[in-house]
């Protein structure tokens, strides 16, 4: 049986370890790739993503764009560095929480925080499992927190993975109110101020009633942390779970992934042509609909109006 060699390292992945061979030639000033990846993460947290370019990196630094190509040879590469850079080192104070359920709410929170101090990582394709240093070390340390917990291998990944999700969304809901607070000059509160009087005048009881309920309900002004109370509640299962294992109970395997259709995948036109008239047609349904409560107000509306003239 012939063994199969292992692949390459990438460029980008080598040079985040450390383990890529130097170039050959470079400016004689001085010049390394750390330094060219601290000018990039600087240039982005000051004015974001879209200003990162090899030649923005390069001005920034003294040197001309190919200078920069003999140490980071493609975008792709500074982009993935960049992130390594920004991510940094999962905080040693999560390791003076007790228990694994704290030490995960540390490394959630820790996880916020950068993201907030770094959006434009949140812009940024995810390509696969972190293979990078400090990626490899936030992951490691969720792990390491599930350490003495009966779950298996599977459930341990599962549980940290679930942590990380729930940090990212919360980080690109707050970034996103961050930057329309920096963007408008209204302070986070008139933020979510302006937000709620928009909701309020477009959602109709008759066409979102569930949603109107919440508007009312004041959701949108309220200081409450949703995305605080899904992590609890998202651990709160997790201990349910530990605490079934404890009890001899049996683990729930699943293998099951969400299942997609190689033809939709494929990108057949007529399956895309039927999916859109499907998609058309259940548009035409809800605007067919809302015409019908808004007509049926009306009548109501002059129903009413009748019986007290009468």
């Amino acid at each position: 049986m012939t063994e199969i060699e292992p692949p390459e390292l990438p460029r980008g992945i080598a040079l985040a370890w450390g383990v890529a061979a130097n170039p050959q030639r470079g400016p004689k000033r001085e010049m390394s790739v750390e330094k060219i990846v601290e000018a990039a993460v600087e240039l982005a947290d000051a004015e974001g993503i879209g200003a990162v370019s090899m030649a923005a990196v390069a001005s920034r630094l003294g040197f001309t764009p190919m200078s920069l190509y003999r140490y980071v040879s493609a975008k792709d590469d500074l982009l993935l560095l960049m992130q390594e850079e920004a991510t940094g080192l999962p905080p040693e104070s999560h390791l003076d929480a007790e228990g694994w359920r704290d030490r995960l709410l540390a490394l959630y929170q820790a996880q916020i925080l950068v993201y907030l101090r770094h959006p434009w990582m949140l812009s940024l394709p995810i390509s696969g499992s972190p293979i990078t240093p400090n990626s490899s070390a936030w992951l490691d340390a969720g792990l390491a927190a599930l350490d003495g917990t009966p779950l298996t291998a599977e459930e341990r990944i599962a549980v940290a993975l679930a942590v990380t999700g729930h940090a990212r969304w919360c980080g690109i809901v707050q970034a996103g109110y961050t930057e329309q607070s920096r963007s408008s000059g209204l302070t986070p509160d008139q933020v979510a101020e302006r937000e709620a009087s928009l909701f309020d005048r477009v959602i109709a009881a008759e066409e979102f009633p569930a949603l109107r309920r919440a508007i009312d309900d004041g959701v949108f002004l309220s200081a409450a942390d949703p995305f605080r109370f899904a992590v609890e509640r998202t651990l709160d299962g997790v201990a349910a779970y530990i605490a079934a294992l404890d009890r001899g109970e049996p683990h729930a395997v699943s293998e099951e992934w969400v299942d997609i259709d190689p033809a939709e995948l494929a990108g057949d036109k007529r399956l895309r042509e039927a999916q859109k008239a499907s998609r058309d047609a259940e548009k035409a349904l809800r605007a067919a609909r809302k015409l019908e409560r808004q007509v049926l107000r009306e009548a109501r509306e002059r129903v009413a109006k009748g019986k007290k003239s009468a």
